[in-house]
């Protein structure tokens, strides 16, 4: 595996992690709809999350959650519409980045709940 890939995993499981702790029941994870992944589907109240998990060793190219653009939203938007129709599930769905900057060893966490709106 690329360490890119490594650093991703990382980040999604200390996504994983921090969702748990802070109530939420994890769905799926690694989703795949055709050409869409959902890094998480997580489950709280009466809503389907859709979390988008985004690490970066640097800011230079700018934030983390910066990095999802038009075509990962409507990809994103197709998954889980996808996912909603195959488990016949009656809920609203939010979409939340979390986004993890890592400097000098040190994580920092941003969590953009309702970070888009998918129309």
């Amino acid at each position: 595996m690329s360490e890119s890939y490594t650093f991703g995993q990382i980040a999604e499981q200390r996504a994983v992690t921090y969702l748990k702790k802070t109530g939420y029941e994890i769905v799926e994870q690694n989703y795949r709809y055709r050409k869409a992944e959902i890094d998480i589907i997580a489950r709280k109240d009466n809503f389907i999350i859709v979390v988008e998990v985004k690490a970066r060793s640097s800011s230079y190219y700018g934030a983390p959650e910066s990095f999802v653009n038009r075509k990962k939203i409507q990809l994103l938007v197709t998954a889980i519409d996808a996912y909603i129709q195959k488990n016949d599930l009656d809920v609203e769905v939010r979409f939340d980045i979390i986004s993890y900057l890592v400097e000098n060893g040190k994580w920092t966490r941003e969590h953009i709940e309702n970070a888009f709106y998918p129309f």
